[in-house]
């Protein structure tokens, strides 16, 4: 079963940058897409964006653009958040998800990491 642990997060402080990593520890990753999500604290659940495993093609937010990229290296079964700029209002805890097909839910969830950004 695909078992997916995020890693990278940390106190940094606004402007820095921080690059989150998505482990599949399982067999490899075969499914439609990765994505990553945000909780800030009092929040809902966020999407940030997502990558088609196979195409490596990306998709995230529209206000997330420019700050924030993903990408992944198939042959190492890992996924990446890279992010830029960073502001307070980026804190949250970040979680990375997986997929098997375009009309699934996303179903393979990580544990999450802690990005706290300071003023």
């Amino acid at each position: 079963q695909v078992q997916l642990v995020e890693s990278g997060g940390g106190v940094v402080q606004a402007g820095d940058s921080l690059r989150l990593s998505c482990a599949n520890s399982g067999p490899p990753f075969t499914g439609y897409a990765m994505g990553w999500f945000r909780q800030a604290p009092g929040k809902e659940r966020e999407f940030v964006g997502s990558i088609d495993w196979r195409k490596g093609v990306t998709d995230t937010v529209r206000s997330l653009k420019g700050r924030f990229t993903i990408s992944r290296v198939a042959a190492r079964n890992t996924m990446y958040l890279q992010m830029s700029s960073l502001k307070p209002e980026d804190t949250a805890v970040y979680y990375c998800a997986g997929r098997d097909s375009v009309v699934d839910a996303y179903h393979y969830w990580g544990q999450g990491t802690q990005v706290t950004v300071s003023s």
